[in-house]
């Protein structure tokens, strides 16, 4: 079934405050509370939803789930932290549709996971698209600042630690001999006491540099996954259940064991999380980084509201960078439905064959620059500040949510949480001067 959208009734209640008459009605949050066209994504949000009264607990409210998205990247928050402060903060529940003052949660962290794996990229790039409306309406953005745009890659790391060899081998030991001991699988051996310990030597060893001693112990860990994974193997030989409950950690195990550093291709880098990647993006303090790759597209000009993030989008296979311009170039226009006059990369972008390649100007290009040209070329640098404050204040540089949806989801949230705390400060920045003008009168 559909949720129940929340409407203001404007009525008053004896034994609970309204919002509206505790908080600052000037205050910028609740001037971008009033900007956004909740309804627009009530209605748009309301697609993923049946008509049928389907018995069940009906969905929560579009502006509450919406609200909390926006909020949770606009100030880096987690899911219990966004819990905790969405209680007693006021203008968060103004924020979020609340009528009168809630003194408990009217949800759950839960509700926010099943939300947004519910909507999906697709639906929430729509709040990517809001946060771009009500820039261009309040005077924030311009048309031609969407023309002329800069696009770059970063890396969005992912939560897991620091691959290696011997980590990876003793925890698919321990992870297979864990579900033998739930799904009911005896073993000859667990080997998870030595394993352990021969993890510790090894890493012991390579930080004395001792490779040879090293090698020997990772070897040994080898071994004894193979013997495990073997051992499995025979032990529910026949039963189609425990094959079907056994089989994607055995296969996760099986490339842990064979694969080597030397080899090309995807490998295994976390066994929670087998769809990172390992991207070298030449940086002399990260050499490697593991995660995935995202394209970052701001404008080249100066808007008043600040370097608004355009389009975001996550790219999984690890491709080179020439290969992503094309699709987030067409994704961009779909959004914003302005086409694009000019477009400025880095020279990693090279060889890129875009279809109109005299639209896309590269570093250090000389042939066909004019004055006006060469101007935008010095601003390209621009989108690396908007990179490193989305990553490291709205959640793009570590990556919680799991599987590649996450990854998608994650990007796009980060920029619309990034757009948001600008348009947060837009609004601000307006009140001042408002008072301002009013002390000089």
């Amino acid at each position: 079934m559909r949720p129940k959208e929340r409407r203001d009734s404007g009525q008053t209640d004896m034994f609970r405050a309204r919002l509206d008459q505790i908080i600052n009605m000037k205050h910028a949050m609740v001037r971008l509370s009033q900007a956004i066209d909740w309804s627009y994504l009530e209605q748009t949000f309301g697609v993923v939803y049946s008509d049928s009264a389907a018995g069940g607990q009906p969905p929560l409210p579009t502006r509450l789930m919406a609200g909390l998205a926006i909020l949770k990247y606009m100030d880096n928050l987690s899911d219990e932290d966004l819990c905790e402060r969405w209680v007693r903060d006021p203008y968060y529940q103004y924020f979020c549709g609340e009528e009168f003052f809630q003194h408990e949660a009217v949800f759950d962290r839960s509700s926010l996971t099943r939300w947004r794996q519910r909507m999906g990229e697709e639906k929430l790039g729509v709040l990517l698209q809001q946060s771009l409306g009500v820039a261009h309406k309040e005077g924030a953005l311009a048309t031609r600042d969407l023309q002329r745009v800069v696009i770059d890659t970063t890396v969005q790391s992912k939560n897991i630690a620091h691959p290696t060899d011997h980590r990876l081998l003793v925890r698919s030991i321990e992870k297979l001999v864990a579900l033998a001991d739930r799904q009911g699988v005896v073993l000859r051996q667990s080997y998870r006491r030595v394993a352990k310990l021969a993890a510790i030597k090894a890493g012991r060893y390579i930080h004395a540099k001792q490779f040879k001693r090293a090698r020997r112990e990772i070897k040994f860990l080898r071994t004894r996954l193979g013997r495990v994974i073997r051992d499995i193997r025979r032990k529910i030989d026949g039963n189609p259940g425990l094959e079907s409950t056994f089989h994607d950690l055995l296969m996760l195990a099986l490339k842990v064991r064979h694969q080597d550093h030397r080899q090309r291709g995807q490998k295994v880098y976390a066994l929670h999380a087998p769809e990172v990647e390992c991207i070298g993006k030449g940086k002399a303090r990260t050499p490697y980084e593991f995660g995935c790759k995202v394209s970052v597209v701001t404008p080249v000009t100066k808007p008043k509201g600040g370097q608004f993030v355009l389009h975001t989008e996550a790219h999984h296979g690890n491709p080179f960078d020439g290969h992503t311009l094309a699709p987030v170039l067409r994704n961009l226009a779909e959004r914003t439905g302005i086409a694009l006059d000019r477009g400025h990369v880095d020279k990693g972008y090279k060889g890129h064959r875009y279809e109109n390649k005299f639209k896309i100007w590269i570093t250090g290009q000389a042939r066909r620059v004019t004055k006006q040209i060469q101007r935008e070329m010095k601003r390209r640098a621009a989108v690396e500040p908007v990179i490193g404050h989305v990553k490291a204040e709205h959640r793009m540089g570590r990556n919680y949510l799991h599987h590649r949806s996450g990854d998608r989801i994650n990007a796009v949230l980060a920029a619309a949480g990034f757009n948001f705390h600008l348009l947060l400060r837009w609004f601000a920045d307006l009140l001042c001067l408002f008072l301002g003008d009013l002390l000089l009168a």
